[in-house]
């Protein structure tokens, strides 16, 4: 079994993508104590080396949907900042939950097109009035309709109409993959700090417990 984790620095401080870089270690330790890999599939960088904005994580193993949740909520990284000594500040927030999931392809196949001749007015004289050379093609997955009378003949105008009936699926499904990414790490947004669900801290060498909220 595998699952998703994003965790993200949301538009904190600098400190808060160092807690993700620090948070994500200590994760990445315990799912190895616990028999999991944890593979990086995606990750922005903080502007300081060796530091994260967010990270898109898959957990695999027998209990990988148990641990992620563990890990699941706003997580708090306690330790003085590295980089400000007058901070008094000492809780960094990073939030951790499974990422929206991938839209998939509208699949385009000739055989799911419906196609039938028309009439129709405008430019072309009384041979395009009268004769039924135009094209309306109908995408019944998408419901996507389009009518085409650019050429004299059925056969042109019955491929322009495939053509430009794939071309809009296409542009559609771009769309929808913008859309979701968008969604996707709009969890920037969505940092809830304070009232953590886990909170870890620095150990000494050899001590890498992870600590609960009291």
């Amino acid at each position: 079994m595998s699952v998703e984790l994003l965790l993200s620095a949301g538009r904190g401080p600098r400190e808060c993508a160092w807690a993700l870089a620090h948070l994500l270690r200590r994760l990445e330790g315990e799912a190895i104590r616990r028999g999991l890999t944890v593979q990086r599939v995606r990750a922005v960088p903080g502007d300081r080396p060796g530091t994260y904005r967010s990270v898109l994580i898959q957990i695999s193993g027998a209990a990988a949907e148990a641990f992620a949740a563990s890990w699941t909520g706003t997580l708090c990284w306690q330790a003085p900042s590295p980089y400000r000594t007058s901070a008094g500040r000492k809780n960094w927030y990073v939030i951790a939950q499974p990422p929206r999931p991938d839209t998939a392809p509208t699949p385009f196949a000739e055989s799911d097109v419906d196609i039938v001749g028309c009439r129709t007015g405008g430019p072309g004289g009384q041979h395009r009035n009268k004769a039924s050379t135009a094209v309306r093609a109908t995408h019944r997955p998408s419901g996507i309709v389009v009518v085409v009378d650019e050429e004299r003949q059925f056969s042109l105008n019955r491929s322009l109409a495939l053509r430009l009936l794939r071309e809009r699926i296409e542009r559609g499904d771009e769309a929808a993959r913008r859309a979701v990414t968008t969604a996707r790490w709009r969890v920037h947004d969505e940092l809830v700090r304070g009232n953590p669900t886990r909170v870890e801290r620095p150990e000494p060498a050899g001590h890498d417990a992870p600590r609960r909220p009291s």
